[in-house]
């Protein structure tokens, strides 16, 4: 039986409504007479009828396989790959593409013409569809261009004679030979094309970009693996459209919204030993809204302060309570996170704004920013607070960017490693947000350091990226912990990630401190349960512990 000279590989997963346009531009290839291609598509855990749609498209050679566990878009693109390479000799061609794009008529003809002449790999030029484009902001495709002239330049200066940056895919293409003496593709769960792209180069394979080569693919934001395309197209949508100018949000328009909303708003200051602070905050950044009817209620809760947070607090006009005196039967609160967890039992509001007690510069904006995009859009569930972060030196000079050394060192790659949806977010730390109570009272909350982070991306997993936005709240100038403390709260943040996104394996304890004779400082790490799992749960508990 004759070998075909080549093969194209498609992994697929639940594509039944885009699959039959792919397989019907296959049909649709001009190749010279004599030329034959088999297409092996790779279902990866199709839960939809791809396979029935596949079979009824009757692409002339089209074999339908099942990818191995456990499965993913590198696994399933690999395993297509492997059979793909054991059908060709040396000098066919592995072409791949995916399940939601579309290969122009001469795809395979351009590509065979450019093994023919010598190429061992091929990239082609990823269109995004027309009809797709409509929903997404210039903004988001003005991202992707500014990204893609950086990456060509790069590729410039290695092969001047690529003709564009691509090599993904949508549309990526290596001789069977080749793919065999670099070991394959490896079967990442998502930029395997990428991982590909690296071991070709650093195999000494030059890859011929050429823009003959052309495919048109979805522009659609809701892709399934965890990276690539559509979750680039997803940031680039909500970095134009969820972010907002905290100063746009007056008081008057925010009342405004609120009445129309008929939205109830709780305002929870979590505050420790911040005598010198709280009193501004309160005032300065909640005054006004309660005094115009824009809040319900100002609620404190002190964790055991020995200085006079408590008499500051409430003679700036917030209630004050005791972090220990909400919710008792769980014993004492062990730290912010758990206050925080108990100030939303204790309060009313349909929406609750938490505040940072420490903040040396408090302004009304730091609460309206947060609040205002919630009350005048529905949709949105979650509003996250950033800043300016000056650092403060010894010399009392202010150094810009300087501040949010956590953040900076440990949230933000863990984000973009693990949840690259949020890596849009500039603060996932910061202590000031606002969400919606059904969200907040579905959530669990580690008790600790790692409760913004955590509920950053609880809050994703249970309402989607379009219903988080960020607003930029001016600058901010509070206390900077020592190093050794941050290194506390570094931890927390990595445990309360690792609690969403690892395999259980990593079991957080006290952390190591080899200063101190190897001291174990104990690091809050309990999570606390969706309070709309607790029976029972009391409503109003902050009564019984109220100072003024």
């Amino acid at each position: 039986m004759r070998r075909p000279d080549a093969v194209v590989v498609i992994p697929a997963r639940d594509e039944a409504r885009r699959i039959g346009a792919c397989l019907r531009a296959l049909a649709a290839q001009r190749l010279p007479e004599g030329v034959a291609f088999t297409t092996i598509l790779v279902l990866d855990r199709c839960a939809d009828d791809t396979a029935d749609v596949a079979r009824a498209s009757r692409l002339e050679d089209l074999v339908v396989v099942e990818a191995p566990p456990p499965g993913g878009v590198g696994c399933a693109r690999r395993f297509g790959m492997e059979r793909a390479a054991a059908l060709l000799a040396d000098d066919g061609l592995i072409a791949c593409t995916d399940a939601d794009t579309e290969p122009a008529p001469d795809w395979l003809a351009t590509q065979l013409a450019l093994v023919a002449a010598g190429a061992e790999a091929v990239g082609g030029v990823i269109e995004l569809a027309e009809h797709d484009l409509d929903g997404l902001p210039p903004e988001a495709l003005e991202r992707r261009e500014a990204r893609a002239a950086e990456r060509f330049a790069r590729v410039r200066t290695a092969d001047p004679s690529a003709e564009h940056h691509f090599f993904s895919g949508a549309s990526m293409a290596v001789t069977a030979g080749v793919y065999r003496a670099v070991g394959g593709l490896e079967p990442r769960s998502a930029l395997e094309d990428e991982a590909f792209e690296r071991r070709l180069v650093t195999s000494g394979v030059r890859i011929a970009r050429s823009a003959a080569v052309r495919v048109r693919t979805s522009a659609r934001t809701t892709g399934r693996a965890p990276r690539g395309l559509a979750r680039d197209l997803e940031l680039g949508g909500w970095l134009a459209r969820n972010r907002f100018e905290g100063k746009d949000y007056t008081l008057a328009r925010a009342l405004a919204a609120r009445r129309a909303s008929d939205t109830t708003i709780s305002v929870v200051i979590p505050a420790r030993e911040c005598g010198a602070t709280v009193g501004g905050v309160v005032r300065m950044t909640c005054g006004l809204a309660l005094d115009a009817g824009l809040v319900d209620e100002v609620v404190v809760i002190d964790g055991n302060s020995r200085d006079d947070t408590r008499a500051c607090a409430a003679a700036a006009g917030a209630r004050v309570v005791e972090q220990d005196a909400l919710l008792p039967e769980h014993g004492p609160a062990l730290g912010k996170g758990d206050a925080m967890w108990r100030a939303l039992a204790a309060t009313t509001g349909d929406v609750v704004a938490f505040l940072d007690a420490d903040t040396a510069d408090p302004d009304p904006v730091h609460l309206l920013g947060i609040l205002g995009p919630l009350l005048e859009d529905q949709a949105l569930q979650f509003v996250k607070g950033t800043f300016a972060r000056p650092f403060l030196d010894g010399d009392g000079a202010l150094r810009d960017h300087e501040g949010g050394r956590v953040t900076e060192l440990m949230a933000r790659p863990l984000l973009n490693l693990h949840v690259p949806q949020l890596a849009g977010f500039e603060q996932p730390l910061a202590g000031e947000f606002a969400a919606r109570r059904a969200l907040l009272e579905a959530l669990p909350f580690p008790a600790g350091y790692g409760v913004e982070i955590a509920l950053l991306i609880d809050a994703l997993r249970a309402a989607g990226l379009g219903a988080l936005a960020e607003s930029r709240l001016g600058t901010r100038q509070n206390a900077h912990q020592p190093l050794r403390e941050l290194g506390a709260m570094a931890y927390a943040v990595l445990c309360a990630v690792e609690a969403r996104i690892g395999d259980g394996r990593a079991v957080g304890a006290g952390l190591v401190q080899p200063w101190a004779g190897g001291a174990v400082r104990d690091v809050p790490l309990v999570e606390r349960p969706p309070l709309a799992q607790l029976a029972g749960a009391v409503r109003n508990a902050g009564t019984a512990g109220a100072l003024s």
